[in-house]
């Protein structure tokens, strides 16, 4: 195959993430509703019965299944399986940015509003409890943030012998920011942290100020 050949057959292409078809894929929704003339963000306390991260904080989401439309579709119908609400009631969709993380996943975030809070009767098997939380405590609340570090553990029988350096090789470690939250006893961090700083950042204007 010859260079002419390379370029025409990859000109065309439309590049994405590399790997991305074994990537897992979920989308969640952030919600806003309005309660006593002011906007809330509303969140869910997962159940202590779900295999994965029992009594988080977490958005309404979920992974995106095959019969979904787009991303958009099933963070809308997540939010309505998990607060047993009408689709239609999950309106003023829209996306923020999306997240790939070391650990084979991409995450779509919505920004979307919710009706009416007392149509809520959240779906027990997944979710223990919600609450709301002003927006404007967001606004004006900094979250406290901590380093995490990872460790590079190479498996035993790694071919140290193929790499300069050997089992010298000086390994370059990662470090993640972790934030959080506290609010009235709640604690919110992890993703769902970062995905509410972010959000928070753009109605500010982007200001980094905020971090």
């Amino acid at each position: 195959m010859n260079a002419s050949s390379i370029i025409a057959k990859l000109k065309s292409r439309k590049p994405s993430i590399l790997g991305e078809e074994y990537f897992k894929k979920y989308a969640v929704l952030l919600p806003l509703i309005e309660m006593q003339e002011e906007t809330h963000i509303l969140f869910e306390v997962r159940s202590m019965n779900l295999r994965t991260q029992p009594g988080d904080i977490c958005f309404p989401g979920g992974k995106v299944d095959e019969g979904d439309r787009n991303t958009a579709y099933t963070a809308i119908r997540e939010t309505s399986e998990e607060l047993r609400i009408p689709k239609v009631d999950v309106y003023d969709v829209f996306p923020l940015d999306y997240m790939v993380s070391d650990f084979g996943r991409i995450i779509y975030p919505y920004i979307g509003r919710l009706k009416d809070i007392e149509k809520v009767t959240p779906n027990k098997d997944e979710v223990a409890e919600i609450f709301t939380v002003p927006l404007s405590f967001f606004l004006n609340t900094k979250p406290k943030k901590y380093k995490v570090n990872y460790e590079v553990l190479p498996e035993d029988n790694f071919p140290y012998d193929l790499i300069m350096g050997g089992e010298n090789y000086d390994w370059r470690t990662h470090q993640l920011d972790e934030l959080f939250y506290e609010y009235n006893g709640k604690v919110i961090w992890g993703l769902t942290a970062k995905i509410l700083t972010h959000f928070v950042s753009l109605i500010k204007d982007g200001s980094s100020d905020y971090f």
